[in-house]
């Protein structure tokens, strides 16, 4: 396991996010070390947790979900067995991609995608019924001006 990343190591993550699919040996060439070594790193990189997985990116449009919304949700209470229980809604709800918790005055906001306004508008209502939720306010996404699904390397 790395204690620190390394130059290659950095190469090897920035490499893996440009192109998942990379052949080993490619991905030796490109990193600069012979293949059994970039093997080991990419397994060490993955115990690690450096890695969490490997998926392809669709294109959601494309499969049929032409809505995106942001929903920022406002919880009555912020005990831990309430944020667990509306964590716990939110995972097994296919229209939500992202959940995430924040501070300041939204408690969530959350990524949703839908085939279309009526299908969103039914989790919605789903959503505003869930227990200790207070308020939802939506923002229908009109267009995606940036999506990075990466981490930025610096050079060097």
């Amino acid at each position: 396991m790395p204690a620190r990343l390394d130059a290659i190591d950095r190469k090897i993550l920035k490499e893996l996010q440009d192109d998942g699919r990379i052949t080993n040996v490619d991905l030796a060439h490109r990193v600069g070390i012979s293949a059994p070594p970039c093997l080991r790193r990419m397994r060490a990189l993955e115990e690690a947790g450096y890695i969490k997985g490997y998926r392809a990116l669709l294109d959601e449009k494309l499969l049929g979900y032409d809505v995106t919304v942001f929903a920022m949700v406002h919880l009555a209470s912020q005990a831990d067995a309430d944020l667990q229980a509306f964590e716990a809604f939110v995972r097994g709800k296919a229209v939500v991609r992202e959940c995430w918790m924040l501070s300041g005055e939204i408690d969530f906001i959350l990524k949703c995608v839908a085939p279309d306004l009526r299908t969103f508008q039914a989790f919605v209502a789903e959503l505003t019924a869930a227990p200790h939720v207070r308020n939802v306010k939506t923002s229908l996404v009109l267009k995606t001006a940036k999506d990075a699904a990466i981490v930025p390397f610096e050079a060097g």
